[in-house]
């Protein structure tokens, strides 16, 4: 039995089929078990939602690219859902469990797309609308799809917070070296850290809104980034990309006494965990990814100085947080779980040591 408290309402889901009317889940006692993924191409056979249902999770959270849309036109990116929305094991996870969602840049329509991209409204809209986001939920009252939600009792506070990596981000510079450089490097993407302190990740908006999110009460916090926070070397889309909006990520942590933060993200077709003592306590960044997707043969072999040792996965997979609760030794899981619903890698993280 489980202690998590969570109301994930689903109205107005007229437009596509992929949403279903989620009732309060109320457990008392035991650990609670947060899944998450992403990465997902909705016209790829897809059996990791029987291994996923069958871990049981209080929530899941699709970190991005939770289809391939890269369209402009509307009616084809909704056709997308819902052949994602058709798929039976993700039919069955509907069942099983609430479902939060944020999009990367797949789904959002663009690839590596940023404000630029011109339907960017109507595409949060559509992600709204598909994963059942209520008309009164604070996510329909400003532009971006980004939100939070708190769970649990006190003292057993879950935050899950949905960052939107896309709505509001400035242009990225690209990298000038050959391949053959960046591949002496170790290096397998096309971006390099921009020196422009006014370019932004988040806007002005978010930001401010973040930081009000990460004052309120909760114990352990899960911020959800569809691409990498922690890692920035591999010249693939990340924070890294704008340092400044990275180290300011990580000041705001300390600036407003949030405890128990851990970066879920995904992205990059491989399962890792990075760690920085860049905040003000070690911030780990658990990325899974993908569900359907699978990397280059060279991707998850990339230059990252923040990989925790042993704790990289080139196949399909997808994340699970477990938080086993017990007062000052209260320990965060984080698994990355195999077609088979095996444990490929596990980090044990005390939740004392996020403080």
């Amino acid at each position: 039995m489980r202690s998590i408290v969570l109301v994930v309402a689903a109205v107005g889901c007229v437009l596509l089929a992929g949403c279903s009317a989620v009732s309060p889940v109320v457990h008392s006692g035991g650990p609670v078990t947060i899944a998450f993924g992403a990465c997902c191409h909705q016209d790829k056979e897809q059996p990791i939602w029987e291994a996923i249902v069958a871990a049981d999770p209080d929530l899941f959270i699709f970190a991005g690219d939770n289809i391939y849309g890269d369209t402009e036109d509307m009616a084809v990116l909704r056709a997308k859902y819902d052949a994602l929305a058709a798929v039976p094991g993700y039919q069955r996870l509907l069942d099983t469990c609430p479902i939060l969602a944020v999009y990367d840049d797949h789904d959002f329509g663009l690839n590596d797309g940023g404000r630029e991209y011109p339907m960017r409204a109507e595409s949060a809209a559509m992600c709204l609308d598909f994963f059942g986001v209520a008309a009164e939920d604070p996510r329909r009252g400003h532009e971006g799809v980004y939100g939070a939600t708190v769970t649990g009792e006190p003292g057993r506070r879950v935050q899950v917070i949905l960052l939107d990596t896309r709505y509001f981000r400035d242009p990225l510079d690209a990298d000038p070296r050959s391949l053959s450089e960046k591949s002496a490097a170790n290096v397998v993407g096309w971006y390099q850290p921009t020196a422009d302190r006014t370019r932004t990740l988040l806007g002005e908006a978010q930001w401010r809104w973040l930081g009000e999110e990460l004052r309120k009460d909760a114990d352990v916090r899960l911020v959800v980034s569809s691409v990498q926070v922690v890692p920035n070397e591999k010249g693939m889309e990340c924070w890294g990309n704008m340092p400044h909006e990275r180290t300011a990520l990580f000041d705001l942590i300390e600036s407003t006494g949030a405890q128990g933060v851990v970066f879920l993200s995904g992205d990059v077709h491989f399962a890792e965990i990075s760690r920085t003592d860049e905040g003000p306590y070690p911030l780990y960044d658990f990325t899974s990814s993908g569900l359907t997707q699978s990397p280059d043969p060279t991707w998850h072999q990339s230059v990252n100085s923040f990989r925790r040792p042993g704790m990289v996965h080139r196949e399909q997979s997808f994340g699970v947080v477990q938080v086993d609760w017990d007062g000052d030794g209260t320990q965060l899981r984080l698994q990355a779980r195999t077609l088979n619903g095996k444990v490929a890698f596990e980090e044990i993280v005390p939740l004392r040591s996020l403080k």
